[in-house]
């Protein structure tokens, strides 16, 4: 009789430092100038994948450079978010505008499939995919949130600053960025318990 694949529903783990910078390397390595750019962005912007695959130029630079912040308008709530842009993402992103082939102001990563569109959700979710098992991890613990998630959680553990997280994942609530990342009533205990009045 056969089982089918083991499926794990819920969250998907956010990245650790260790593996994000295992999967850079192993893009750049390969010279995977598209995926490397993606991953950065995705990383930086801590957007959700729809809206990750649907930037534009426009949306990343001003006057030929590329800017440091950005503003974009979520696709899911119609709000807009701000995301950093860093060094290292930016050189990413320069290295692959140089070979993309696009107009001066469209996708950032267009389809390869067809003409006029950008990079689909499903292709971008099998590219999350592919980067996770490049370093061996269990793909079926990773996925397109999992790039959304890992800023935010590290800022988290090391601050315990949920207003800053809300802020950057753009969620109008509270008890929604409480449960993206996963806090527990513990947490929060010990987080208050830690300060001192």
């Amino acid at each position: 009789m056969n089982h089918p694949a083991q499926v794990i529903v819920g969250a998907k783990l956010p990245l650790r430092p260790m593996h994000v910078w295992a999967i850079r390397v192993r893009l750049q390595i390969e010279g995977r100038l598209r995926d490397l750019a993606l991953f950065d962005i995705a990383l930086d912007s801590k957007l959700r994948g729809c809206d990750v695959v649907a930037l534009r130029l426009a949306d990343i630079s001003a006057a030929g450079s590329l800017r440091r912040r950005a503003v974009v308008i979520q696709q899911k709530t119609g709000r807009p978010v701000q995301f950093e842009i860093t060094e290292q993402t930016r050189r990413s992103l320069s290295e692959w505008l140089k070979v993309r082939r696009d107009s001066a102001d469209g996708w950032i990563f267009p389809s390869r499939m067809h003409q006029d569109d950008h990079l689909s959700t499903r292709q971008y979710f099998r590219l999350v995919k592919s980067w996770v098992a490049l370093i061996g991890l269990e793909t079926a613990e990773y996925g397109t949130h999992s790039l959304r998630r890992t800023k935010v959680s590290l800022l988290y553990r090391k601050t315990g600053n949920l207003r800053a997280c809300q802020l950057l994942l753009g969620h109008t609530k509270l008890e929604s960025t409480v449960r993206y990342l996963g806090v527990e009533l513990d947490d929060a205990l010990a987080l208050s318990e830690a300060l001192e009045l």
